[in-house]
């Protein structure tokens, strides 16, 4: 059974940091792309960053500098750095993941989500 377990959130002033990890189980084959999305109080789950298998990043604008995304792939786990955090970046942030089903088929999974809170 796939899971995809998110944890490091908590509360942080502004200007503070935070690193949240997303480890993904229960795939023989591993896992492909994965990703952060975040969702705010009254606003639509929006994408974070995301990376490929092989390491390509891409990031929301209004993160790019600040936040980072990696991936162990021995351990099936993505992190995110995030530093210089503000109010806006208040949210239930969610991991995503293709997880391998065989050789030539993926899925796509989402974790519960882990609380980040950031106070002015």
């Amino acid at each position: 059974q796939v899971q995809l377990v998110e944890s490091g959130g908590g509360s942080v002033q502004a200007g503070g940091s935070l690193t949240l990890s997303c480890e993904a189980s229960g795939s023989r084959f591993g896992v492909g792309s994965m990703s952060w999305y975040r969702q705010a109080p009254g606003k639509e789950r929006e994408l974070v960053a995301r990376i490929t298998s092989s390491g390509a990043t891409n990031y929301a604008v209004s993160v790019k500098g600040r936040f980072t995304i990696s991936r162990d792939n021995a351990k099936n786990t993505m992190y995110l750095g995030m530093t210089s955090l503000t109010p806006e970046d208040t949210g239930v942030y969610y991991c995503n993941a293709d997880v391998k089903q065989s050789y030539i088929r993926s899925e796509n999974y989402w974790g519960r989500g882990t609380q980040v809170t950031v106070s002015s």
